[in-house]
């Protein structure tokens, strides 16, 4: 798995920030584009294309990747919280 994922550069927020958007707005924004690059993430482990994710696999990533936490740490998964 990936080491360091940042999923929203320091130079992508500060390009957010910028928008004449509201704060909900740049909120959405932010997490588009941090869900956007983990949807690349989860395709390319998966060996597929962006497009033809499923639901079905996200979730099953999401759920390999908690497991991943609890069975080797906390820092060995993917997503930091």
């Amino acid at each position: 798995m990936l080491e360091n994922t940042q999923f929203l550069t320091e130079t992508e927020s500060i390009e957010v920030e910028k928008a004449l958007l509201t704060s909900s707005e740049k909120f959405l924004t932010r997490l588009t584009i941090s869900s956007f690059k983990l949807l690349q993430i989860i395709a390319q482990d998966l060996e597929i294309s962006i497009e033809n994710l499923t639901s079905e696999q996200i979730i099953l990533w999401m759920e390999k990747d908690s497991r991943i936490k609890r069975e080797k740490g906390e820092d060995q998964g993917i997503l930091k919280w």
